[in-house]
């Protein structure tokens, strides 16, 4: 089975399905990652998109990812391209992987480039462009999905909740590789404050941890 996750940044394709896609490649599935911007140039200097794929790529291989691609696309500036130059880069994407199960971000995060990729993701998956799949579902960002604006379907709302209690470790190695993106506690995006994050979606059902998802299309046979 191939898996695809389709992230916004360098870090929220392990920040977001992190354990969730190591548990896949632990259980033999081919696992991608396609990383739509370069994550860097608002913010840094000139070099630090280079750092970023390195960083993307060690994290990669601590997850067990099959590959990661990099698009390169403008860092926080995806809403100033047509919609359609963000989805045909994806449709490229989908169309040579034929992925069962794709993850992508939430699209009510506060971060615009998510939103751009959410809903770039969600046409590009489209069921008669990619009848194959099973799975369409979007993850929590910390740092942007709970900080999204408070109106509207603004809550990620969670249908399906995977134990990561075995491979949280393996996300943890995977998200301090990228050390420029690491803060500290209580950030959201510091090493307690994920951990903290994964109990308290693993106490909602029962686990000690888990990764909240909420599935948007699901096909059985």
């Amino acid at each position: 089975m191939t898996v695809l996750v389709i992230a916004s940044h360098p870090d929220d394709e392990v920040l977001g399905s992190g354990a969730t896609l190591a548990a896949h490649a632990a259980a033999g599935e081919e696992v991608h990652a396609v990383i739509m911007s370069e994550g860097a140039t608002s913010r840094y200097s000139d070099g630090m998109a280079e750092t970023l794929r390195k960083c993307a790529q060690r994290a990669a291989e601590r997850l067990g990812l099959a590959t990661v691609t990099f698009e390169g696309l403008p860092d926080q500036r995806l809403d100033t391209l047509p919609l359609i130059t963000v989805t045909q880069r994806i449709e490229e994407i989908v169309q040579r992987l034929q992925p069962r199960f794709v993850y992508s971000h939430f699209p009510g995060d506060v971060n615009s480039d998510h939103q751009v990729v959410s809903r770039a993701a969600w046409t590009a998956c489209r069921p008669y462009s990619l009848p194959g799949l099973r799975r369409f579902a979007v993850f929590e960002t910390p740092s942007s999905t709970e900080w999204a604006w408070p109106y509207g379907d603004s809550s990620l709302a969670p249908n399906l909740f995977v134990d990561v209690t075995a491979t949280l470790d393996i996300k943890l190695a995977a998200i301090e590789c990228y050390e420029t993106e690491m803060r500290d506690y209580p950030h959201p995006r510091s090493r307690q404050a994920l951990i903290e994050r994964a109990a308290y979606w693993g106490s909602q059902v029962g686990r000690k941890y888990a990764e909240p998802f909420r599935v948007l299309r699901e096909v059985s046979s």
